[in-house]
């Protein structure tokens, strides 16, 4: 049995799409029938092989360069967005404690994570203002949180920091907001746990460190690229997910935290 999620030929709209999630997000919503359009910084990767789906590159940091994705997109791939998914992120590999963190990767870290997405939704929005009827009833903004911004996360605070204020600041806030300009109108949030991408890789190679991230994880496992963009594209879909606004959706096998420090021997 197949299944309608509402999408086909539905504006989506993926930051952050070259690697990891957001690649997977984007072959996802292509098989759906959407009109893709793929946002990329600095490496466009697969993006390149991919036909049929549009590929931009914009900084998110940049208010001029936000606008004219949202422009571009409209231009190049049938008018305006409809679905926001804001996948984009930076998780500095370095561990720092805030005692010790230099202000400088603060700023960095809050200006891709927190400042690109009110950037996005900003100029989305104030598109999604003069768009017809056929967009609106689609519209959507899905955030990618993290359980660090459930949790915290020692030695990252300024990601920590940055997913909380997407998970608990921004989704409440604009799902209240959005159904001003368009009246069906959601938005959400998917939060992972550990994901094997790229980003990631180097640090679950460490075998020790993957079985503290998992010991309160009762499903014992790292998720896929694919587990999340399944989910965002039911959190799309006006069909599945019509009625679900302003939720964090924890994609994380149950996790119920992270220990400090590793077990004693008994």
């Amino acid at each position: 049995m197949s299944l309608d999620f509402g999408l086909k030929a539905v504006h989506v709209l993926i930051t952050g799409a070259a690697g990891g999630i957001g690649l997977e997000t984007v072959h996802t919503f292509h098989q759906l029938g959407a009109r893709v359009t793929a946002h990329y910084n600095s490496n466009i990767g697969e993006l390149t092989h991919l036909e049929g789906v549009v590929s931009i590159q914009a900084d998110v940091r940049n208010e001029e360069s936000v606008d004219r994705l949202l422009q571009q997109a409209a231009e190049q791939n049938g008018g305006p967005v409809s679905v926001l998914v804001v996948n984009h992120g930076i998780w500095p590999s370095n561990d720092a404690h805030i005692a010790d963190m230099d202000l400088s990767q603060w700023q960095n870290t809050l200006a891709v994570n927190l400042t690109g997405p009110f950037l996005l939704c900003r100029a989305y929005l104030r598109a999604l203002r003069n768009a017809d009827h056929g967009v609106k009833d689609t519209a959507s903004i899905i955030f990618i949180g993290s359980t660090a911004g459930k949790f915290g996360e020692a030695n990252h605070g300024d990601y920590a920091a940055s997913k909380s204020a997407l998970m608990y600041g921004l989704t409440p806030t604009l799902k209240n907001e959005i159904v001003a300009i368009a009246p069906f109108g959601r938005v959400n949030c998917i939060d992972p746990g550990w994901v094997a991408t790229p980003m990631a890789e180097e640090t679950l190679k460490d075998k020790a460190f993957v079985e503290r991230a998992l010991a309160t994880t009762p499903l014992q496992k790292v998720a896929s690229p694919v587990d999340i963009a399944r989910q965002i594209a039911v959190m799309a879909s006006p069909v599945l997910s019509g009625h679900v606004n302003g939720m964090n959706i924890m994609v994380d096998g149950g996790m119920e935290g992270r220990l400090l420090f590793p077990p004693k021997a008994q």
